[in-house]
């Protein structure tokens, strides 16, 4: 079996476990709670950037970080269905990078809080990445995805934008959708046709300063 090294704040790690659900491979994967925080977790080992997610393949080889992930369960499903073929592919590739860089974005404003004393922080860092995650949101939300009827037409731009919006959502109050109605629709389809969605949703709660780095 497969095992997942992940944690159930991570965004990226929820992106893995929804496209797991959706082809078919969840029984598959055993899910592994990890502190990357700990220099005594195996983390370290499997993946030399000590990040989550990481996918221990049946053989030993790993696999990181999420985008990879996704494509190698994507192939051995049986290959294009997170993924199109053809020229089609770029657009979901790209999508996916604005996804995740949104993501990327969200989490270091979570660490500056997290890891530094007020005095240290710095409000130019802050707002420098929140207005990448803002020029994000109003892409989307300009070009909103097409409502997907079934998994089927899930792709990994817009399971990694569902698990964006999610991680917003958890860490920000949800204070993106005040002026994303298109992206706040969007997502109460996605989540209607994606089980999986539900099931990995962490609750919103303030998250101690002092805390583990348990958040990719």
């Amino acid at each position: 079996m497969m095992k997942l090294r992940s944690s159930p704040a991570s965004p990226f790690g929820r992106k893995v476990k929804l496209a797991a659900a959706i082809l078919g491979l969840k029984d598959r994967i055993e899910v592994q709670d990890t502190n990357t925080a700990d220099p005594a977790d195996s983390i370290r080992n499997q993946n030399p950037l000590g990040k989550i997610p990481a996918l221990v393949l049946e053989d030993g080889e790993v696999l990181y970080d999420s985008a990879v992930i996704v494509e190698y369960l994507d192939f051995i499903a049986g290959g294009d269905r997170l993924f199109p073929a053809g020229e089609a592919r770029f657009a979901v590739l790209r999508d996916q990078t604005l996804a995740d860089g949104i993501m990327d974005a969200a989490i270091l404003r979570v660490y500056e809080k997290r890891f530094k004393e007020k005095q240290y922080r710095d409000p130019a860092w802050d707002a420098y990445q929140g207005a990448k995650m803002e020029r994000g949101l109003a892409y989307f939300e300009e070009k909103t995805p097409p409502a997907p009827a079934t998994t089927a037409d899930v792709t990994a731009g817009t399971l990694t934008l569902a698990c964006a919006l999610g991680y917003l959502d958890m860490r920000f109050a949800g204070e993106w959708r005040h002026d994303h109605p298109g992206l706040v629709a969007w997502l109460d389809a996605f989540e209607a046709v994606v089980s999986a969605f539900t099931d990995t949703r962490q609750p919103p709660a303030p998250v101690p300063e002092n805390a583990p780095a348990q958040l990719r």
